[in-house]
């Protein structure tokens, strides 16, 4: 059932959506001549090669190696800029995240771990990535994949709530760029039961959700259990979207229901989590309700889901500070200001009180993005932003031991040199040598979707408008293009042609559906154009 092999392996024995199908060759299902496409697939293929002669493919998924420029080739959109390092990572993490598809009798799931871990569920599955899987895997084009993975959640065994899981948002993100409303509102009933088990297990009577450190996915962090951010967010971002779910369906009492339950946590996580002193979001212990005296990076996640408020803006001033969580390969998870700030190469090899971990960064950027997107302030730039993403994407790098350098994902980052912090502790401890480079191409962040969503600026939107906001400082760069992007059933093209003598179209910014051009500017900046 592989659409992406050529024909001496396997050919598509089930229609495709017209999209795909114009992407792939009428006659035995390999990737067809760009044809109205920018882009050409040549640097994909550099790309690809160069991984897997660096690779040693320890462990097998769906999608082996040897047909990965196949599969990348059929379902992601291409991008080049003048930044080899950011382009190389966007090739780089849907490269590892194709290794991390994995078939089974329950359908197709994503995986975070590559080697089968004891902490995993069914099919070595883990919840607590699994909204970054969405965000990052809805710009794929074989819809099958996630259509297949979000039943898997709720449908086939799967352990849903082991860990901090936004879902309904998630879906709702990927509804937002394949407008599957029937897969979307055949869901529903799953995500309203998940969202009572949810209370069940974690809603106080005070109106707030309360988290375990270790079940957020941060263990040994500085601020510890509680009422934190990153739960109260979750849950607020999912009510949201089970309300927008709702009225797709014509559950109008459903949706009022969830509006009401969106808007008290917004106002407890504002009155409650917010600290006028420390102008941060902050965790407050369960006994006592005292809140904790440390900033730490997951103060940020209220912004993934757009709920503070313009004042709460100030918040946004450490990024950038070093004594907050400025550093030179990611921000760090605490600020380093604080006496519990620390990168220790002892004791556990997930700890969340000062490395920089890529779930968090992602986490982050978004959030970022979103700020950037749609709030009026003066506390971080765009030219911020553009920073921190270069940033990240610096930190995808491994000198082995004979001096190479290859592209490299892990699970968490000294953030001041770059050394995958949690591969070196466990490569010195006997009882870490149980899974072999148990880290190697993490699946536990997004990267492609910052690009897309972020960078290049493409906002996902419930109509036909097509919306696109580059968060590219003027002057930085003179081209750049993302391709063949998957969007309401058609294929969008956004480039950026400051002399217009690159891609030949004109100077401008540009986007194109179909290959109708739909928007341009003669600036870099915020557009809008509806699809034909």
């Amino acid at each position: 059932m592989n659409l992406w092999l050529p024909c001496r392996a396997r050919v598509p024995v089930a229609p495709l959506p017209a999209v795909l199908a114009a992407l792939l060759c009428a006659d035995c299902g390999a990737p067809a001549p760009a044809g109205r496409s920018v882009l050409n697939t040549n640097a994909l293929r550099a790309y690809v090669e160069r991984f897997n002669a660096n690779d040693e493919e320890l462990y097998v998924q769906h999608v082996p190696n040897a047909e990965a420029l196949g599969f990348l080739e059929a379902n992601i959109p291409l991008f080049e800029c003048p930044d080899r390092q950011v382009e190389e990572t966007y090739y780089f993490r849907w490269w590892t995240f194709r290794k991390h598809v994995k078939e089974t009798a329950d359908g197709f799931v994503i995986t975070e771990f590559l080697p089968s871990v004891s902490w995993a569920g069914k099919e070595n599955t883990i919840s607590c990535p699994a909204g970054h899987h969405f965000y990052e895997g809805r710009w794929l084009r074989d819809d099958r994949l996630l259509n297949d993975y979000s039943v898997f959640w709720f449908r086939k065994g799967a352990s849903p709530r082991s860990y901090s899981f936004w879902a309904a948002d998630a879906y709702w993100a990927r509804y937002l760029v394949t407008l599957d409303r029937e897969w979307l509102i055949d869901l529903l009933p799953d995500l309203v039961e998940n969202y009572k088990g949810w209370e069940a297990s974690r809603l106080d009577k005070n109106g707030l959700f309360w988290q375990i450190d270790d079940r957020d996915g941060m263990e040994v962090s500085v601020g510890g259990s509680g009422y934190r951010a990153t739960i109260n967010s979750y849950m607020y971002g999912d009510a949201v979207a089970i309300a927008k779910i709702a009225e797709l369906a014509g559950k109008k009492e459903l949706a009022e229901e969830y509006r009401s339950k969106a808007a008290r946590i917004r106002q407890l996580v504002l009155s409650k989590l917010w600290n006028d002193g420390a102008q941060f979001f902050q965790t407050r212990k369960r006994e006592g309700e005292a809140q904790v005296d440390v900033r730490e990076l997951h103060g940020y996640a209220p912004w993934y889901f757009n709920l503070p408020e313009a004042r709460h803006a100030v918040a946004w001033k450490q990024l950038t500070d070093p004594k907050g969580f400025h550093a030179p390969f990611g921000p760090t998870t605490a600020e380093q200001r604080h006496p519990d700030f620390k990168v220790s190469y002892q004791g556990h090899a997930c700890q969340w009180n000062g490395p920089s971990w890529p779930f968090a960064t992602a986490q982050t950027l978004t959030a970022a993005a979103n700020l950037l997107n749609n709030y009026q302030q003066d506390a971080l730039s765009v030219r911020d932003y553009f920073t921190a993403l270069k940033s990240y994407a610096s930190s995808h790098y491994r000198k082995k031991e004979d001096g190479t350098v290859v592209s490299w994902i892990d699970e968490n980052l000294n953030p001041f040199t770059g050394e995958w912090l949690a591969r070196t502790i466990l490569a010195a401890d006997p009882k870490g040598q149980q899974y072999k480079e148990r880290g190697k191409d993490y699946n536990h962040s997004t990267y492609c979707d910052l690009v897309i969503s972020g960078l290049v600026g493409l906002r996902p939107q419930p109509d036909d408008v097509v919306v696109v906001n580059p968060l590219v400082p003027a002057g930085e760069w003179d081209w750049f293009c993302l391709d063949r992007v998957k969007y309401h059933n058609r294929l969008l093209t956004i480039l950026w042609d400051k002399t217009g003598k690159k891609y030949g179209r004109g100077a401008g910014l540009r986007v194109l559906a179909d290959g109708t051009e739909i928007a341009h500017s003669d600036e870099l900046g915020r557009i809008s154009g509806r699809l034909p």
